[in-house]
């Protein structure tokens, strides 16, 4: 509680509200979560199809699987071939082959292409794939 000092060395109450520390700590919180919110999202452009499904929750940490319109796949924000997609999987899954695997494919993408980067998920031991859409549009 603060106290003012006046002539007569009588100690009075201090109503005024001393807001500073209060925007100090807003101003050092918006810095905080506009440099966190961009690192939070996938920065991999794909035209995704629509689904009319109930969203699902999300896990903490999803690993995503992108099959981009000209066929080439990303693993989060990493390019990686057909080829070495299952070496990377183990480093990014840690070697567990239960982490469920989070398939996004441009909606260009040919049946073909979508069906070997299954084969090649499934022969490497990953046998949970979610499908991912946009959530809640009419197609």
């Amino acid at each position: 509680m603060a106290a003012k000092i006046q002539h007569d060395d009588e100690l009075v109450e201090n109503h005024e509200i001393n807001v500073t520390p209060f925007i100090d700590v807003m101003l050092v919180l918006l810095i905080i979560f506009m440099v966190a919110a961009p690192l939070a999202t996938v920065d991999v452009k794909v035209d995704l199809p629509a689904s009319t499904e109930q969203p699902q929750p999300k896990p903490d940490k999803p690993l995503y699987l992108t099959i981009k319109a000209d066929h080439s796949l990303a693993l989060g924000n990493n390019a990686v071939d057909l080829q070495n997609l299952a070496q990377a999987l183990q480093a990014a899954s840690e070697g567990d082959t239960e982490t469920r695997i989070f398939l996004r494919a441009d909606k260009t993408v040919d049946y073909d292409t979508l069906m070997q980067t299954m084969n090649t998920l499934r022969e490497a031991g990953y046998l949970k794939v979610a499908l991912v859409a946009l959530e809640g549009v009419k197609p």
